[in-house]
């Protein structure tokens, strides 16, 4: 059967661990149950918080959604880590603009540990 493909959209870790999750661990093949562990032991922040997060990184930092997702499923936790993932680019980030994500970050860090 050949599927087409309408829509390629980047998620975050957490995320796919949600959808797998979702449909059950018995419908699972095998790929996807090794997929399903991965996800589950490296997910850092729940989906519902990866979700607001990836929204605010879009929004408030101005970062491009497959920037934000990087960003999510990492967590960094310095600048230094974090100009790895907006290095690529051929734009200079100005040292205020990682500060503020990396609060934003530590901020969903903070409520996932309460």
């Amino acid at each position: 059967m050949v599927r087409k493909l309408l829509k390629v959209k980047p998620i975050t870790v957490p995320q796919v661990a949600a959808i797998l999750k979702a449909v059950g661990e018995e419908n699972l093949d095998q790929f996807q149950r090794r997929t399903l562990d991965y996800a589950s032991k490296f997910s850092k922040i729940s989906p519902e918080a990866a979700e607001k997060l990836l929204d605010e990184l879009m929004k408030e930092a101005g970062l491009d959604e497959e920037e934000a997702v990087q960003i999510v499923n990492c967590m960094p936790k310095s600048i230094e880590e974090l100009r790895v993932f907006l290095a690529g680019g051929r734009r200079i980030v100005e040292t205020s603009k990682l500060e503020m994500i990396l609060n934003l970050l530590n901020k969903y860090r903070e409520e996932e540990q309460k």
